[in-house]
This record gives C-alpha cells, structure tokens and sequence, in this order.
C-alpha cells in the first residue's frame, strides 16, 4: 500500500492570545524594556527590585508575563499560581493562567482557570479554542458567535481554521488583515504555513521571503523553510537551513530546541527516531506519526499498531497512516476485519471533497480498489498521477501489480523491472508477480531463474507451485516439468507427480509437432526415471520407442 511519507513538524497552530501590556503600576525602566521586547531584561529588573524589598504591585503578573512571552510557560505557570494565593489577587491572573495551562497542554486546568476569569476576549478566545481541544462542536460555535470582526478574534478564529484543515479559509482571513496592517509581517508566515498544508511549497517560499527579508534570525520561519526545502528537494537541502538556523540561533530557539531534534529525525530518513521522537510524542503531534511511519519501515507493524490504535484521527494524514498500518497489519495476520478497516479510512479520505483532487486522496482511493481487488479501477486512479512518480519504487510495485492482475502483463513486466529497491525485488509478492509475468509473455526460463536465485524456503516452494501450474496452462511444458519435478522430490504427494507426468507427455507432443527440439526427450526420460511411480516405464517404453524409430539418441 502507499505509505505515508514523514512529515516535518511545521509548527504554528497556538491560539492568538492577548499580549498587551498589563494593567498596573509601572516600574522604572520596566515600560521601556516591555517596548523593546527585552523580556529577559524585564524579569531581571523585576526579581533585582524583589531582591531588594522594592518590589511593587502585581510583580508576579509582569514576570509571568514576560516568562510566557520567552516561552518559559513552566516559570509563567509557577508566577501566576503564586499571584492567585495573594489576597485581593488581581482577577486578571486567571486567565493568564489559563491561557499558560493551555501552552503546557494542560487543557483540564485551563478551562476550569478560564472559567474563573471576568468575561473578556481574550477569555472568550481561550474558550473557543479549548472547545476544539475537547472536539465539543457545540461550545465551539457558541464561542464562535462570540467573536468579533476585531483583528484579535479574527486571528484566533484563523487558527481554529488552520487546525482544521481549512487552510483556505485561513490565508483569506490573514489576506484580509495584510491588506489593512502590512505591518504585521508574522502574518505572512501564516499564510506560508497554510500554503505549506497545501502543498504549494513554492508559493510558500516566496511569501515566507517576505518576513525573512526583516527577520532572518526567526526560528519558526526559518524551520518552515527548512521544510519546504525538504518537499521540494531533499533532506540534505534541509537540513543544511536548519544547519544555518542553529548556528544563528536568536533567544526565539530555546523554545524550538525540540521541533528542530524533531525535524532532524525526519531530515535524516528516520536516523535518532527511537532516541529523539518517544518523548515528543505528547509534545509534537507529527512526532507520534513519524514514530509510527519509522516503525512500519523498520516492519515492525504490530508496534506500529500499538502507537496509533488509540488516535482518534482528524486530519487527512492521520486517516492515511491508520489505514496504512491496519492494510499492513491484515496482510500480516492474514484478518479481514484490519483490511476492512483500512480501506474504509482509505475511502473517507478518498472520497473527500477537501482531498479528493489531491494526490494523497487519489493514492486513497487506488489503495482502497486495491484492497477490493478492483484493479481495472486502480488503474484509473493510479494513471491520474503516474507522471509524478516515474522513479518511485513503491508507487511502480502497486502500479505494476495492477498492470498484471489486468491481464496487461508485458507493461506489468517492465514497470517491475524498473524498480531498485532491494528489499522490494526481494519481496515474495515481486518475485511471484514477476514470475507470472514471465510466464504469460511467454519467458519462462526467466521465472526459473527467479526461483533458482530463491533459498529453500516456504516461498520458495509456493514459487515453484506457481511456475508449475502457470505454465503447464500456457503450455510451457519443459519448465512446468521441471518444477513439478522439484515439487515431487519435496513432497511426494500424488498431484506432483500427476502434473509432471502431464507435462512430460506435453513436451513429447510437442517434439513430435517439431515445436520442441527432439534433444529435449533425454531430459524428459531423466526427470521420468526420477519417480517411482508404476505408471512410469509404460511411458518411458513408448518414448524410447519413438525415439529409436526416429533416431534420437536418448
């Protein structure tokens, strides 16, 4: 089946918060640090003053503040847990705690924080993007009625499209803010973001220069950029950005330190997964994907499995990797109900109005028919975007098994041939699908050798069932012989030898309709002497007779 390719951690889903300045008495020098963005200065000045006995009114609001906006939310949260146990608490607190909870992952925490807070926007926000963190439909539109045609609540309800998949609906929204505020230049990596969902990771680039141009050190845009290297030309591309980014790294990448390990996994092909991507599973959602995509590589299907049968699926690429792995988990345990549930996900995506157009929603659809085995349809699927993956093996070994279980088996045979990987050409269904192809297009010395190359295995003996009996139906006789020959010496069951003796008899008619060399008969008395059923002289009897009338040495 296809398989999901891993995904870099692009970042950028977190709700818009509120990141005015606080109300309260303004300290010496604090207004000027806080216009700079010098929140590291800031929280110096403020613990030097509460060092000192100076410290003034609503000191722990302003370094959870400060905190939270270094992404230090562990230090915000201890700040502002603080600032709710002072009596005549400035009720402001709770729902910068709340919105600290939220950062941490700490939903629970942060709705029942929230609720404790005055009616507000930016509680409102909060609230509406808990509500899509509980998948409560409901509340999400109740909050979302909430909302105003203010640039605050707009960029929130742009998040909540992003999450959504509705990246469409969230660059119009980001559009239509840049039209009004071209100063607000983090928006374009916004709408780079969305483009980047979208797959269009050159358009992507092109806005996502814009905000470069001024802020080249930004740790989220040049990750972005990292990955729409990696899409559009290889790891190494970008990995070299992320070289750059951590060699420059401004105060912004302590935050990123784990979705830059992260995207080094996935830059490398999986190198590190089981050391860097455990941990982050909780953290990065791509994290427990790329976990899972490492796994099926490493065939470990059943850990596949386990890392992802509880994942209650919301995006298009979640759908893919759970059908995926319940695809490979049935092949595996040979179980309808895995198959069944795989080409259901298959459908769902495949079917989609978002995602039926796209190439992933097309390979959803020829993997569903797959599983039915409704090759003429994977074909259709399949050839609306063969242009695109010429010389990619695993897309020519589906293809080319859709060729041949059409009875198109010449391009079967060639498409097979065309694929490099060595675990693929080492793989029973190649080898068996090949074989047949041989076979049908008339080249049965060629699937001999196919199983001559094989060890002594299982596999190799149900090979050798497969030339026998395809070639004996193709009137290959001489290779059906040969094999039901091997088959006999293995297992001496009555049907072996009934098909070799069949075959033998086909090779001698054939000799004598001069469609096979007579010097073939010496060989054929061989593999008859061979058994030591009674049958056998009577046939030998007539064979050497012909031969002896017809001079043939045998």
């Amino acid at each position: 089946m296809m398989l999901s390719r891993a995904k870099p951690a692009v970042g950028g889903d977190l709700p818009h918060t509120d990141k005015r300045k606080k109300k309260g008495r303004k300290m010496p020098k604090l207004e000027e640090l806080l216009s700079q963005r010098d929140f590291t200065g800031a929280i110096t000045l403020l613990e030097f003053k509460r060092h000192v006995g100076e410290q003034e009114e609503d000191t722990n609001l302003w370094i959870g503040y400060c905190a939270f906006h270094l992404g230090d939310y562990k230090r915000a949260l201890e700040e502002y847990e603080n600032a709710t146990k002072e009596e005549n608490c400035n009720p402001e607190v709770w729902v910068n705690l709340a919105c600290t909870y939220f950062f941490l992952g700490m939903y629970k925490q942060a709705e029942a924080a929230g609720f404790k807070a005055p009616k507000s926007r930016l509680q409102n926000r909060l609230l509406f993007h808990l509500a899509h963190k509980f998948n409560d439909e409901k509340k999400l539109m109740n909050f979302h009625q909430n909302l105003q045609d203010i640039t605050e609540d707009q960029l929130s309800l742009a998040s909540i499209h992003y999450m959504r998949s509705h990246y469409q609906e969230a660059i119009d929204i980001y559009k239509r803010i840049l039209l009004d505020n071209r100063e607000y230049l983090a928006l374009n990596v916004y709408v780079a973001l969305c483009y980047y969902k979208l797959d269009y990771y050159d358009v992507s680039q092109e806005v996502l220069a814009v905000y470069l141009q001024q802020i080249p050190d930004s740790t989220i845009a040049l990750n972005l950029k990292a990955c729409n290297h990696f899409r559009l030309y290889n790891g190494k591309a970008a990995e070299t950005e992320l070289k750059s980014l951590m060699d420059n790294a401004s105060s912004s990448f302590e935050f990123a330190k784990e979705l830059i390990r992260h995207n080094l996994v996935v830059f490398r092909g999986g190198e590190g997964a089981l050391q860097v991507l455990p941990p982050l599973v909780d953290v990065i959602p791509e994290a427990r994907l790329n976990l899972v995509i490492y796994y099926l590589r490493q065939d470990d299907v059943q850990e596949a499995y386990n890392l992802i049968k509880d994942l209650e699926p919301t995006t298009p690429q979640e759908y893919i990797l759970k059908g995926v792995v319940n695809a490979a988990l049935g092949q595996e345990m040979g179980s309808r109900d895995h198959m069944k549930i795989a080409q259901q996900f298959f459908q769902l995506v495949g079917g989609s109005a978002s995602e039926c157009d796209t190439i992933p929603g097309r390979q959803c659809m020829a993997s569903c028919f797959f599983l039915l085995k409704q090759f003429d349809d994977v074909l259709i699927y399949l050839n609306s975007f063969k242009s695109y993956f010429y010389n990619d093996d695993t897309f020519n070994f589906n293809y080319a098994q859709a060729k041949a279980a059409t009875g198109n088996t010449s391009e079967g045979e060639e498409v097979f041939l065309l694929i490099q990987n060595e675990k693929l050409k080492n793989d029973y269904i190649y080898l068996s699908w090949l074989a047949r192809c041989y076979i049908m297009n008339k080249k049965p010395r060629l699937a001999w050798e196919l199983y001559l190359k094989m060890e002594t295995s299982a596999e190799s003996f149900s090979l050798l069932q497969l030339i026998a009996n395809d070639c004996y139906k193709m009137g290959q006789f001489y290779y059906s012989a040969k094999a039901f020959d091997v088959l006999e010496r293995l297992d001496p069951n009555p049907e072996y030898w009934e098909g070799k003796r069949g075959a033998c008899v086909g090779i001698f008619q054939m000799i004598l309709a001069g469609r096979e060399p007579k010097e073939t008969l010496r060989e054929v008395l061989h593999l008859l002497r061979s058994t030591g059923n009674t049958q056998v002289e009577y046939i030998i009897r007539i064979m050497k007779k012909w031969a002896k009338e017809n001079r043939v040495p045998v």
